[in-house]
């Protein structure tokens, strides 16, 4: 008989808060029931959450299906956006632009992706058009248009995948309601003292500023950079990775919305680093994240402010932060998630995914009140796993590419890198073949857009490939191109399918 957990006690609201509460409270609240759990969440109004606008990963999906969420109402009440990519400008060499689109590049062939035989292709014809132009997902950002995969037989116009833009302090009220239907508590408080039991170690209860004390069984730190519980507890060391992802400042500010809503986040490499792009229905989200060691904080806010396409709605808000990990997410009865276990710059939309990956496994390894050893070692080990793949696939962006015209962009060039992540890249550039480290991190088609659109083109091709009739290829990949087009044509603009959803014009 195991002794079931009796409550849940959630550190902190906000984004992180908020996503890990609605989950619990769908699976564990049951009042009256003799298996009923309390999941409560202690959030200050005090606290700030961080953020402006939040760009996200195509399995978000995932997360809203499991929790029964209606697309539509999701949309007008987060004023989100559909993502179908990531559009870089002068990532590669000043002046270049390419884009990370969610989805594949059309059809296999003999079991080998598209944008191999486009290789070859491109070997006997210097002239063929870009390999974008075989990603469905590309081609809709390009020409500003969505609709989503329909049911039905397989076909071009449902060859892609899409995630969404969404304004984070809405989307954190989306999910508090939902978790507060649901059964979960909210307790608004400063927490001031954490008391720990002096046989184990473990969290017992949280103490208020107004003299309140809220016991637990499971305790999870979602408070952010404070990492209230994870270290100021449990004093969980956290490993610097700023020797791989040397930016270690940002910015951010929102400024009134173009007229067109782009379906795609914009990422345009500045001279230390990078800025941010977010389009929303109401307004447009906008950060630099930059290397403090060469660009100065007054020089960083007056080049965000010089590049925004609208008025700004705020003052730019600065935050302070070293890429890195918890060595261990999980200590005793403490569970780290969000920022309070890590930090990866936005630079792939990765910040959400990582607070959901670490929801997800937490249910799946939920504990009991004995707190199984072997669970925090599970749970760790694949968390770092992740981390470390994310960390990597970042890594990519500015260790490869022709820029060289600042310092910040020379020491990217010349610094080392993981061990893993070299071998990817060397495999690349001498065979042309991705492989895949991480099976849930990015899939092939999102490093192949890396390696692709940074300028790499490898010095082979898969052999495989020239046994395979020059004609069939050919005609093959004209037919998906000639195909992609067609779909592409027929769908209605972004602005159009939105008005369309939430049943009126984007405010």
């Amino acid at each position: 008989m195991t002794k079931a957990l009796r409550k849940i006690v959630i550190v902190g609201g906000g984004s992180a808060g908020w996503i890990t509460a609605a989950p619990l409270a769908r699976m564990l609240c049951r009042p009256g029931q003799p298996d009923h759990c309390e999941v409560t969440l202690v959030e200050s109004a005090e606290i700030g959450t961080v953020g402006v606008g939040e760009a996200t990963l195509p399995t978000i999906s995932f997360y809203n299906q499991l929790l029964g969420i209606d697309e539509a109402d999701f949309l007008r009440k987060t004023k989100a956006s559909f993502k179908l990519g990531i559009e870089f400008r002068d990532w590669g060499r000043v002046g270049h632009q390419f884009f990370h689109g969610f989805g594949g590049f059309g059809p296999a062939m003999h079991n080998r992706p598209l944008w191999a035989f486009w290789l070859r292709l491109r070997q006997q014809d210097p002239n063929l058009p870009s390999y974008e132009e075989w990603s469905t997902a590309t081609m809709m950002a390009r020409n500003h248009r969505f609709m989503p995969p329909q049911p039905g037989e397989p076909s071009p116009a449902n060859a892609f995948s899409y995630a969404y833009h969404f304004d984070a302090s809405l989307y954190g009220a989306y999910l508090r309601d939902y978790a507060l239907h649901h059964g979960a508590q909210r307790v608004e408080g400063t927490i001031v003292r954490v008391e720990t039991s002096e046989q184990d170690g473990f969290v017992s209860a949280l103490h208020l500023s107004d003299g309140r004390r809220i016991e637990g069984d499971l305790f999870i730190d979602c408070s952010g950079f404070r990492a209230l519980l994870i270290d100021g507890a449990m004093k969980s060391p956290y490993e610097d990775w700023s020797r791989w992802l040397p930016c270690d400042r940002a910015l951010a500010v929102p400024c009134a919305r173009a007229d067109s809503m782009t379906p795609y986040t914009t990422s345009t490499a500045r001279s230390a680093g990078w800025q941010w792009r977010i389009p929303l229905q109401h307004r447009t989200g906008n950060g630099l994240v930059y290397c403090s060691g060469h660009l100065g904080d007054d020089e960083a806010t007056d080049l965000l402010l010089r590049n925004l396409d609208g008025e700004p709605l705020d003052h730019p808000r600065p935050q302070r932060f070293v890429t890195g990990r918890r060595k261990q997410a999980w200590v005793k009865n403490v569970v780290a998630i969000g920022l309070s276990s890590g930090f990866l710059e936005p630079l792939e939309s990765t910040s959400i995914q990582l607070i959901m990956d670490g929801v997800s496994r937490l249910t799946a390894m939920l504990p009991d009140r004995d707190f199984a050893p072997k669970l925090a070692d599970e749970f760790n080990r694949q968390m770092a796993y992740r981390y470390e793949s994310v960390r990597d696939f970042i890594i990519l962006h500015y260790k490869l590419g022709e820029r060289r015209d600042s310092e910040f962009w020379r020491q990217c060039a010349a610094m080392s890198i993981p061990d893993g992540l070299a071998h990817q890249i060397e495999l690349f550039e001498q065979t042309g073949r991705v492989t895949i480290l991480e099976p849930e991190g990015f899939g092939e088609p999102s490093w192949a857009s890396l390696y692709l659109g940074l300028g790499v083109m490898p010095r082979r091709y898969d052999p495989y490939i020239d046994l395979v009739d020059i004609e069939q290829v050919r005609r093959h990949l004209w037919g998906v191109r000639d195909a992609i087009q067609r779909a592409v044509g027929r769908m209605p603009t972004h602005t159009e399918f939105i008005a369309q959803v939430v049943g009126a014009q984007p405010a």
